[in-house]
């Protein structure tokens, strides 16, 4: 029996202290700070935002479990949590090595125990976190984007996302690996795109990828191959429309089986009516204004939901 690609259950950080990250700031041209706006300004839009969001999912029954983040240690980037962990549906969790210092400490042994609170069962956990130490990083379904139905990871290449430990994971957690390599053009100089999640998303029936970055042809119809192959009807966006998250977008599902594709109101706006009717033949949409934290953290509404498949028993 294949696994289920969508999840009902999402895991999701309150930000106490989310702002600019000047540690991810190098290589994630997504992020900008405006030195106008004072910090305090910034986590209260951001958690307004993120309060919005999270009430707007479980109004349409998607089950969303929070966690409040700690003030002490300093983690601005805490919203983005499935770069640091991962659940399976087998009862295994993943836990990943991180680019940036700050963002280390997100990983927090405690949230762990909340899930397994809440019924979750948690069977073994994989830490490769200890890579970090050689400076090889891979930051969980950022830097991989999963076909968990038909066991396809794929990944482009980074300074976030480590093909080697890629490879490795894919061994561990049985999926095939799909590597290739994605640039995106900034003020005419070519730069790799920090994360996989933000240029593509595999739904249950479709997948969302901007092939204009995968500057290589014979990598670009490798991933379209394997896209074909596991019977997805493939959107292509443009740059411009990844530049606006539209790539960065998850489906999860209800609890009465109602399938969502979850995407900012910057994403949804930059679709066209075409796209827009495709993934509606499939999904409904839900759109969620997450501006402050876009601009601020330089990731969307896919990088701030962890999927939780874990089994769960009845409390």
């Amino acid at each position: 029996m294949k696994n289920k690609q969508n999840t009902q259950s999402i895991l999701m950080i309150e930000p106490v202290s989310f702002g600019f990250n000047e540690e991810t700031a190098n290589d994630n041209k997504f992020q900008s700070n405006d030195l106008s706006i004072d910090s305090k300004s910034i986590q209260r839009k951001a958690l307004d935002q993120f309060t919005n969001m999270v009430e707007k999912l479980r109004k349409h029954g998607i089950s969303v479990y929070v966690v409040k983040d700690t003030l002490e240690p300093y983690t601005p980037d805490s919203i983005f949590p499935n770069n640091w962990v991962s659940f399976h549906s087998n009862g295994a969790v993943a836990i990943y090595p991180m680019y940036a210092p700050n963002r280390r400490e997100e990983r927090r042994e405690n949230i762990l125990d909340y899930l397994e609170e809440q019924g979750f069962q948690i069977n073994e956990i994989t830490d490769y976190s200890q890579a970090e130490e050689e400076d090889v990083f891979l930051e969980g379904t950022g830097s991989m984007v999963l076909d968990r139905k038909n066991n396809i990871a794929y990944a482009a290449v980074s300074e976030r996302t480590n093909e080697d430990l890629f490879i490795e994971y894919c061994e561990d957690f049985e999926f095939t690996p799909v590597v290739f390599h994605a640039t995106q053009k900034i003020e005419g100089i070519e730069y790799p795109v920090y994360h996989t999640n933000v240029m593509m998303s595999v739904a249950d029936n479709f997948a969302i990828i901007c092939f204009d970055v995968i500057k290589d042809l014979k990598e670009r119809k490798f991933v379209s191959d394997f896209l074909h192959t596991s019977q997805k009807e493939v959107i292509a966006i443009t740059e411009e429309q990844m530049n606006h998250f539209a790539g960065n977008v998850l489906e999860v599902e209800a609890e009465d089986g109602t399938k969502y594709l979850i995407m900012s109101d910057t994403a949804y706006h930059s679709l066209n009516r075409g796209q827009l009717d495709v993934i509606t033949k499939y999904c409904d949409i839900l759109v969620v204004d997450i501006s402050v934290i876009e601009t601020y953290g330089g990731g969307s509404a896919r990088c701030m939901m962890a999927e939780v498949f874990l089994e769960k028993d009845e409390i």
